[in-house]
């Protein structure tokens, strides 16, 4: 072999390899995209509500992480648990647990926007689970629910069209 094939031939190796690595470097990204927005979820982790316990809000009011023994997917995400009770409840009840609207503001809901609450902002109103963009946003929501979900239970359809599936 002339010494000029020889180094296109190692050209091509190298390119080969630089494809590879790229290829690697990309596929766990692609499994990452494949999450819902209909729901609030990390984009880099997978986890619906911050890896926030649904389950913990109704049984022992108050925002409790979940453990990634204790996993369950559902809707295109992820969700924690803190003990395998709370986990076979979400399981067996997902709309019931879930929090309403994907975990999206039902405030930016009622206006026609879809702003991701923070699982530390909550409130559970009528056996529904509500999250927050921020605190002056679920105090709003307190102070009149019907109010707000009569505007945005009417809204939310149209907005979860628009979110990726």
């Amino acid at each position: 072999m002339t010494a000029e094939r020889q180094e296109r031939n190692g050209w091509r190796l190298g390119i080969a390899f630089i494809t590879l690595l790229g290829i690697q470097a990309v596929l766990p990204f692609a499994a990452r995209a494949s999450t819902t927005e209909r729901v609030v979820v990390n984009r880099f982790s997978g986890l619906a509500i911050e890896g926030f316990d649904p389950v913990a809000y109704f049984a022992d009011a108050k925002a409790e992480l979940g453990s990634e023994q204790f996993e369950a997917s559902e809707a295109g995400a992820v969700w924690r648990f803190r003990n395998e009770g709370n986990r076979a409840s979400f399981v067996a009840h997902p709309d019931i647990y879930g929090p309403q609207f994907g975990g999206y503001d039902p405030i930016d809901v009622a206006r026609g926007v879809t702003v991701a609450g923070n699982p530390r902002f909550w409130l559970v109103s009528g056996q529904r689970l509500y999250l927050f963009s921020r605190k002056e946003a679920r105090d709003a929501f307190a102070a009149d629910p019907a109010r707000v979900l009569r505007n945005a239970n009417p809204r939310w359809p149209e907005l979860e069209r628009t979110l990726a599936q």
